[in-house]
């Protein structure tokens, strides 16, 4: 059957795992051939995933379980990969829950894919809180969620992806990999497509402090830059971001402090004075079109400080581990 098609979904065993594996046994049409499960995380523990497998029903027989060793979601997909035989393979996060007619849809789309479509995309819902704008995080979910070429429901030819290489297991974040995939794919003379297929994508909640952790992504962004040059950034449509302007922000602080330190009171000033209008701007821009919550406010107005020097560092740290980063040659094993 030239649409049979496995599922390999990375996993962290969160909680979010039980309610991913429900969808699909309850997904109606062709079931998958295979599910690998690859627990990522560095000491698997069997016991968390008793449960998400129970809910898996009349697939269980069919599902495997590996263990990723706590290498990321490239690695972890790589290994599933390696471990399928289907001619499809569609990834799936362990946060996401497929439509009801997901199998259905599903091979309706490879059935419509072309001999030289790669893969097709599915598309993603993310549902938001009625009654109130969006919070800064929740928009920042919807836009990595619906992000093109995204692997939260993602199907691939295998041929093509061992083809491929597989995913650059460089990339140790769930960030740019997906990208930098199908760059590859696309250079090589494949498709991609959009499919028909729909699958939910929860918001989740997230810490005080998860918008500076994030930031850890211009490092990846920097491993891109050296794989794929300057004009990726156009080839992916991909958000530039504000990396110009977190280095020009962070620069004029800096400047700030070492023209006070060594007397320069008005050079010290005006560093400073660009640095609180740039502070300012970006904090606006975050606050004005959410909630507005005092918390939210809060909250944004202490990141928008921190986010620049943050992501400042991560980019130029990225570009010195990255500095004669090669080009991806295979699936290590």
């Amino acid at each position: 059957m030239t649409t049979a098609y496995a599922v390999v979904i990375p996993t962290l065993v969160r909680d979010t795992l039980a309610d991913c594996l429900a969808a699909l046994a309850a997904a109606t049409g062709p079931r998958p051939r295979e599910i690998v499960l690859v627990d990522d995380r560095p000491v698997p523990d069997p016991g968390p995933l008793e449960h998400p497998l129970s809910v898996l029903g009349d697939l269980r027989d069919r599902t495997t379980v590996l263990h990723g060793g706590g290498r990321g979601p490239a690695a972890a997909r790589n290994t599933g990969l390696r471990a399928i035989a289907s001619p499809w393979v569609a990834f799936l996060d362990d946060d996401v829950q497929v439509g009801p007619h997901w199998c259905e849809q599903l091979t309706q789309d490879l059935a419509a894919a072309g001999p030289d479509t790669a893969g097709v995309q599915g598309v993603i819902a993310v549902p938001l809180p009625g009654g109130r704008r969006p919070t800064d995080w929740e928009r920042e979910s919807v836009a990595r969620a619906r992000a093109r070429w995204g692997t939260a429901d993602m199907a691939y030819r295998t041929d093509a992806l061992k083809q491929a290489r597989g995913f650059d297991e460089r990339f140790l974040r769930a960030h740019r990999e997906d990208v930098d995939l199908a760059l590859r794919l696309l250079d090589a003379g494949w498709g991609i497509r959009q499919g028909r297929r729909t699958t939910r994508h929860p918001v989740h909640p997230a810490g005080r402090w998860a918008s500076l952790a994030a930031q850890r992504g211009h490092a990846d962004d920097a491993l891109m830059l050296r794989l794929h040059g300057a004009g990726w950034w156009y080839k992916a449509l991909a958000r530039r971001g504000r990396i110009r302007g977190h280095l020009a922000v962070t620069a004029a602080g800096a400047g700030a402090c070492v023209l006070a330190g060594a007397g320069h009171r008005t050079a010290a000033a005006v560093a400073a004075l660009g640095w609180a209008a740039g502070t300012a701007e970006f904090a606006w821009a975050r606050i004005a079109p959410g909630p507005r919550t005092r918390d939210e406010v809060t909250t944004l107005l202490a990141t928008s400080a921190l986010i620049p020097p943050t992501a400042g560092w991560h980019w130029l740290s990225g570009l010195w581990r990255y500095r004669g980063a090669p080009a991806w040659r295979e699936v290590a094993p």
